[in-house]
């Protein structure tokens, strides 16, 4: 199985210049008519679709897209060597920090927005990571 993550965005050159520059993520190819740009770089495809602000994201849906900051139960973490660095870099491309970097058993965690609203957040694991909680 691949899984595959797909990112609605209203400026993919946008999309493609933050996720390069703040993710250190690269543009592998345009598909569809270059309104999908596939990146690649973690163990994960991402594609970031033009999708333009007030489209539906489906025929019956009662809500359209909006790009202003919003909260959505899923989200991407990125798994980083140093979330420090990582966060700098984000934050100057565009990314907006909500709080600062916490530090838990198991490693730290930034939770930040990219250009478009969409939550994701950076984690840099400590020792064993995750199985440090029991």
């Amino acid at each position: 199985m691949q899984v595959i993550v797909n990112i609605d965005v209203d400026d993919l050159d946008k999309a493609i210049q933050f996720y390069t520059t703040a993710l250190d993520l690269r543009l592998n190819r345009r598909l569809f008519d270059s309104s999908v740009a596939e990146m690649v770089g973690p163990t994960a495809t991402i594609h970031l679709l033009l999708k333009p602000a007030g489209t539906a994201p489906f025929d019956s849906s009662g809500v359209t897209r909006h790009y202003q900051r919003h909260w959505t139960p899923v989200h991407l973490d990125f798994a980083v060597e140093d979330i420090s660095g990582t966060v700098d870099r984000a934050v100057a491309a565009g990314a907006v920090l909500h709080g600062q970097i916490a530090t838990y058993i198991w490693g730290h965690l930034a939770t930040l927005s990219d250009p478009f609203g969409h939550g994701f957040c950076l984690i840099q694991f400590i020792d064993t990571g995750y199985d440090a909680v029991r």
